[in-house]
């Protein structure tokens, strides 16, 4: 078997064995957080994206760098749902588990359905490892798993012979055996795999041995699934070209898309872009990303905290570029000050959170989205913030040009408000052609804009745009433009300090009808039949379990509505109309309701509240149980 595996390419082959169609299959990736189970599933991703699937995923993982081996809040999990048709989810439950131990069985078994394809691999179900997570006895011999096509594999036996020619212990031969079920996975579902190989040697270039070690384990799992018995059938799950538009199509996560577009925001106002930020779970890959591309006018500042990486941010906007600060929730918090200045001095500046489960540390690597009330409020005084929210991992591009066009518009701070599912999860995305991105150049001021009684001419940085309210944006240094800067209260139009009692409330309500001015588009209704009285309301990340529950209402004859806003303030114009137009509004959140309670607020509406806390996304059977019954009653 060595010696075949050396030989034979996976891609030289074709398999003897029976093949079966499949419209789209749910594989989850489940181990130690050392066993590669990210890795895994990116690569297979990649290779699906490659073969033009259509595709979503979920990785879950602990917040740990290093978890406990072997024990249930150790588990590295990746779930990719993948189908020949338009999908918005990463599904709800696995058709396939691959666990690579007990604890990965025990902490994902709940989610598999009967009849599901589970692979073990059994060298790591020793008597000691399956006590640490409670087993009494063996699952795989005990006929717990009796309803279940269970295959045992000895992985790490199969990787370590596949690797004896190699100078590695066993111990390190043995850390290849990701990638050998990596390969019997691509087999049992035809992935391409030379994606995969390029990857390898490119990973490990300055190490050629690790690289081939890992190449061989890949291909040994490939040329296991296709001579062992126990696979006697492979699955093909065809191409989704009828689902996409025509373009150039990429895979990726709603963290890159969110790079890409601060990157194409930048390059279309034609500003260098600052990114001022403090490393933090799940917002760090965007410091990462973006410190990749110097090429563009692209500066990264990793501050030693994060009131110094927005200060860093504010104080470039000041100097005329693109100031961005990165962050997730206990982040905002110390921010907020900052976003306070950021309003007084009506600069334009990009604060991002992408959420995680709260309060404090909370769920490091967990999704919520219970940070609203805190970008909406969560500042001293009257301090409005615009917020965008994207609703998918592709839509973070196009977020962050419109929070770039809302900023440098009305010169406004604004929040970009993702999570944790959107920024790690990943989709197909078609690269825009560049003539499709708007526009977002900037005119600085240049000379005085106001002339006093007496004739001179002088600068009022405070002097208002009549159409957006927003003030004149002078970069440091322009001669005759010197102007106070500073968080006490201005005086309107020249710029002084002013304690006046009239003054301030005039500036306060000036500034509030700046932010409540903001030309946003109007809420766009999916009313399919135009006879729904159930309306389905979203924001942000549940806009995948939302569509699909929605989806199999209608499939199974029931009507029903779905809009989903993507401005969250000032609201869509239109947004009291269309809640008044059904009789039932139904808002699912990864929260307790802070949308809902603020949307009964403003249009006096009732809305019934559909919330979950649980640091994983909504499933779409959950809904749509749910939202069934509520049409039901209508």
């Amino acid at each position: 078997m060595t010696s075949q595996v050396e030989q034979t390419s996976p891609d030289a082959r074709t398999t003897s064995k029976e093949v079966k169609r499949l419209d789209r299959v749910i594989i989850r990736f489940a181990g130690d957080s050392g066993d590669g189970m990210q890795l895994t599933g990116d690569r297979f991703t990649s290779e699906t994206a490659s073969f033009g699937n259509d595709l979503s995923t979920l990785p879950n993982f602990p917040a740990e760098i290093r978890a406990p081996a072997g024990t249930l809040p150790g588990v590295s999990s990746f779930q990719l749902h993948f189908a020949d048709h338009d999908i918005v989810t990463p599904g709800d439950a696995p058709n396939v588990l691959v666990a690579m131990n007990p604890a990965a069985l025990k902490a994902n078994l709940a989610d598999v359905p009967r009849g599901a394809e589970i692979i073990v691999n059994t060298d790591e179900f020793s008597k000691r490892a399956m006590a640490k997570v409670g087993y009494a006895t063996d699952p795989l011999e005990d006929g717990s798993l009796s309803g279940y096509h269970v295959h045992p594999v000895p992985l790490t036996t199969l990787t370590v012979e596949a690797l004896k020619g190699y100078d590695l212990t066993r111990k390190e031969a043995g850390r290849s055996k990701n990638m050998f079920a990596l390969g019997l996975l691509s087999w049992m579902y035809h992935r391409p795999t030379e994606g995969t190989e390029r990857f390898l040697r490119t990973k490990f270039a300055k190490q050629p041995e690790i690289a081939e070690a890992n190449l061989t384990a890949f291909r040994a799992g490939w040329n296991f699934g296709e001579t062992t018995e126990d696979f006697a059938t492979s699955y093909e799950v065809a191409p989704a070209t009828s689902a996409f538009p025509t373009g150039t199509y990429r895979n990726i996560s709603g963290n890159l898309a969110l790079s890409y577009g601060l990157i194409a925001a930048s390059q279309q106002a034609d500003l260098p872009l600052f990114l001022g930020s403090y490393p933090i779970t799940p917002a760090s890959d965007v410091l990462h990303e973006l410190s990749k591309h110097k090429n563009f006018g692209i500066r990264t500042f990793q501050a030693e905290d994060e009131i110094a990486g927005i200060g860093a941010a504010l104080g470039a906007a000041f100097g005329g570029s693109l100031g961005v600060t990165t962050t997730s929730g206990p982040g905002v918090a110390l921010k907020s000050e900052t976003i306070g200045l950021a309003v007084s001095l009506e600069l334009p500046l990009l604060v991002i959170d992408v959420q995680r489960g709260g309060p404090s540390t909370g769920l490091p690597t967990k999704t919520e989205q219970a940070d609203l009330l805190q970008a909406m409020y969560g500042r001293n005084g009257e301090a409005p913030v615009p917020i965008v929210a994207p609703a998918t991992p592709g839509e973070c591009f196009t977020a962050a040009l419109e929070a770039t066009r809302i900023a440098l518009t009305y010169r406004t701070p604004v929040f970009l408000l993702s999570d944790g599912y959107l920024a790690n999860g990943s989709e197909p995305w078609r690269v825009p052609e560049v003539d499709e991105l708007p526009d977002l150049r900037v005119q600085f001021t240049t000379s005085p804009n106001h002339t006093l009684d007496d004739g001179t001419e002088v600068f009022w940085p405070y002097k208002r745009d009549p159409e957006t309210l927003a003030r004149p944006w002078a970069v440091p240094g322009t001669p005759g433009l010197e102007h106070r800067i500073g968080g006490i209260e201005k005086q309107d139009g020249s710029g002084n300090i002013s304690y006046d009692p009239a003054n301030h409330d005039h500036m306060v309500r000036t500034r509030q009808a700046k932010v409540e001015g903001i030309e946003v588009p109007d809420l766009e209704v999916d009313d399919a039949d135009g006879r729904a009285k159930v309306l389905v309301l979203g924001w942000g990340s549940t806009y995948g379990p939302i569509t699909a529950a929605v989806r199999r209402i209608r499939r199974a004859g029931g009507s029903i509505a779905q809009a989903h806003l993507r401005h969250l303030f000032p609201f869509p114009g239109n947004l009291g109309e269309v809640l008044a137009a059904y009789d039932k509004v139904v808002l699912p959140e990864m929260n307790l309701g802070q949308l809902a309670g603020l949307l009964r607020a403003k249009y006096l509406i009732d809305i019934e509240s559909l919330t979950q806390v649980t640091g994983l996304p909504f499933k779409a059977e959950q809904l749509a149980t749910a939202l069934k019954e509520a049409v039901d009653a209508h």
